[in-house]
C-alpha cells in the first residue's frame, strides 16, 4: 500500500515514482505522483482509462503525450488533462530525463497498479514496458482502475479477460502482488 512520500525505483531503468498524495490522503479523490523518467520510449502500451482522467504537469525536460493520434511535447510549466475514454500514452522521447507531476482522478486502485507495474519491470517481467498478454488480462480482470489496451476492441478484451483472466490467476498471475503492494488480488 502506497504512503505519502514513498519512492518507487525501477531498478532496470533508474526511473523513480514518488507518491505526493495517495488515495488515503485524498479520501479516494485522486493520486498524485512525481515521476523522474530517465528511460526513453513507452513504458506502458497505448491505453484507455474508462473511469479516470489524468493530468500531467512538466517540471523539467520534455514529456511526449500521444493523444487523438497526435504527439504533443510538453515543456516545463505546461500542463494537460486527458479525459476518460480516449486512447493515449505519455513517455520520454528526449535525450534527458523528464520530471513531471501526474494526478489521476478518481484514485480507485491506481497506486496499486503503479506499484505492481514498477515491481514487475524491476523484476524483468515487463521487457520494453510490456507484460505478457496473460498478465495484462489478469490485471484487466481484477483491478478496479479499468484500463484497456488501445488498438484492441474493448469488447474483445472484456471477453478475453473474463475467460483467460481466471486461468491466469490459477497459473499464479496476479493483478496486485503481495511482494509489491502488501496485498494480493
Amino acid at each position: 500500500m502506497a504512503i505519502k512520500g514513498q519512492i518507487l525505483l525501477n531498478s532496470k531503468t533508474g526511473d523513480t515514482y514518488q507518491f505526493l498524495e495517495t488515495s488515503y490522503d485524498s479520501n479516494g479523490e485522486s493520486v498524485t505522483m512525481r515521476m523522474n523518467v530517465k528511460s526513453r520510449g513507452k513504458q506502458v502500451p497505448d491505453h484507455i482509462h474508462l473511469l479516470q482522467e489524468e493530468t500531467f504537469e512538466v517540471i523539467s525536460g520534455e514529456l511526449t503525450i500521444l493523444y487523438d493520434n497526435q504527439e504533443r511535447t510538453l515543456k516545463p510549466g505546461e500542463k494537460i488533462t486527458l479525459p476518460t475514454g480516449k486512447p493515449h500514452n505519455h513517455f520520454n522521447k528526449g535525450n534527458t530525463p523528464v520530471v513531471y507531476v501526474q494526478t489521476v482522478t478518481p484514485a480507485l486502485d491506481f497506486e496499486f497498479l503503479v506499484e505492481n507495474l514498477v515491481g514487475l519491470s524491476s523484476d524483468g517481467k515487463r521487457p520494453n514496458g510490456k507484460s505478457s498478454l496473460l498478465q495484462e488480462l489478469v490485471i484487466l480482470r481484477y483491478i478496479d482502475s479499468k484500463t484497456f489496451l488501445a488498438g484492441i476492441p474493448i469488447f474483445l478484451q472484456k471477453v478475453l479477460m473474463n475467460i483467460l483472466g481466471p486461468i491466469g490467476r490459477a497459473m499464479g498471475y496476479r493483478a496486485i502482488y503481495r511482494k509489491y503492494s502488501g496485498i494480493e488480488k
